[in-house]
């Protein structure tokens, strides 16, 4: 038996990546811990893996309202006070939420690294696995073999021929690339230097340049599935693993509410644990949605109590996605990674509205690439939105190949690849 420590950034998408993983080897008689982070605190431990948990940041003073912190809270909140930026252009946002963004993950990596050591300490792993965009000096530096995933958009992994991560630009229109790309030298490089200079004194090899993590020496994996990669025009060097998708088997059972009938198409609405908190644009989204023929399955978010559904909608806080997506023949995305692999893993053609970070990255992708919509996230009309809608659900032929794709990427096993990778790898550090 082998020990895997799992630290994954403090959100549902690269977590529930781990918890899928983490499940196979789980099942292959391995020992998995998660590092994550507090608020996640016994929602690990019900799905049978061992916690040690760190703080990001000094925990909230005890209000005696006996209340529980979400999981994710932390990200949660930070994204709810930055929302306004979400409305700007992605190069404006370079300045005033990506960047902040980064300067927020590499706080928490400092105040968090006394407890990693000691967690690596107490936990003795044979492999560290992160599922993060920034370095953790504590996991590269645990004496054992130290294990990226990426599960964001790959062109996070930067190339000349691709377009620069977080624009949301087209592949084949290269004119904006260089300023994008001049604005965010301009806007980070004094914080990457910074940085770096903290990761070194702290014993772990320097970063790439203006790159905020290390790439494995050992594994490097990253999910996304063929179709819609970037490797013919940025390959990917020998240690880096393609898994087309990572799809956990931990999710609730989920049947279709009986209140919604059986007439007419089944939409999937969903803009992450994250978006979800931006309400206004979930109300605007139910408003025009609840006035189709369609029905819907939303997950409402963490205020999920702040606002109503129509009834050709049913909602909760959160829903059983993995278990939702085979049922629904459309989903309506904000974008994220976790979620837009899922669809090609199920087959099931995407609109999407994307938010922040990668969220771009992936609506375009999928435009151009032909599986879905692309669409202003706060500027659309009414009738674009459900334009998009009736357009997708009419396109059989799109349908057909998202299937035939889906029954490809669900062979392909990426979950038991990764165990499959990984369990040898320990074997070898043992």
């Amino acid at each position: 038996m082998s020990t895997f420590l799992f630290m994954p950034e403090s959100a549902y998408g690269p977590t529930n990546n781990c918890i899928g993983i983490g499940n196979a080897l789980r099942e292959q008689g391995h020992r998995v811990v998660f590092a994550a982070e507090r608020s996640w605190a016994g929602k690990l431990e019900a799905l049978g893996f061992e916690e040690d948990l760190v703080d990001l940041a000094a925990p909230p003073e005890d209000t005696g309202d006996g209340e529980e912190q979400s999981a994710g809270q932390f990200w949660t909140d930070f994204i709810r006070d930055t929302s306004p930026v979400f409305r700007l252009p992605t190069i404006e946002q370079l300045s005033q939420f990506v960047q902040p963004t980064w300067q927020a993950l590499i706080d928490g990596a400092r105040y968090c690294q006394p407890q990693l050591t000691e967690i690596i300490e107490r936990q003795r792993p044979d492999v560290v696995i992160e599922d993060n965009v920034n370095c953790f000096p504590a996991l590269v530096t645990a004496g054992v073999p130290f294990v990226r995933i990426m599960s964001c958009n790959p062109l996070e992994m930067q190339g000349h021929d691709i377009a620069p991560a977080y624009s949301g630009y087209a592949a084949d229109d290269r004119s904006g690339w260089e300023a994008f790309r001049a604005e965010y030298e301009r806007t980070h490089r004094p914080m990457w230097e910074e940085y770096n200079e903290w990761v070194v004194s702290c014993g772990a090899p320097p970063l790439a340049d203006l790159r905020f993590i290390h790439e494995s020496a050992h594994l490097n994996l990253y999910v996304y599935p063929e179709e819609a990669d970037y490797v013919d025009r940025r390959p990917l060097g020998p240690s880096w693993h393609r898994l087309e998708s990572s799809v956990r088997t931990t999710d609730q059972p989920f049947e279709v509410p009986s209140s919604l009938g059986t007439d007419g198409a089944l939409v999937y609405l969903s803009l992450g644990s994250l978006g979800s908190a931006d309400v206004d644009l979930m109300k605007r989204l139910v408003d025009v949605l609840g006035r189709t023929p369609h029905r819907f399955i939303v997950s409402k978010g963490p205020l999920h109590d702040t606002y109503d559904l129509p009834d050709n909608m049913w909602g909760a806080h959160q829903v059983p996605q993995t278990n939702v997506l085979p049922k629904v023949d459309l989903v309506i995305t904000h974008g994220g990674n976790n979620t837009t692999t899922e669809c090609f893993h199920f087959g099931k053609p995407m609109i999407a509205l994307p938010l922040f970070w990668d969220q771009y990255d992936n609506a375009q992708r999928v435009d151009e690439t032909g599986f879905g919509v692309r669409l202003r996230t706060y500027e659309f009309d009414d009738a674009e939105l459900t334009g998009a809608v009736d357009r997708l659900l009419a396109d059989t032929a799109l349908r057909s190949r998202m299937d035939v794709i889906g029954r490809r990427v669900r062979a392909a096993d990426g979950i038991g690849k990764a165990a499959g990778l990984l369990a040898p790898l320990a074997a070898e550090a043992r």
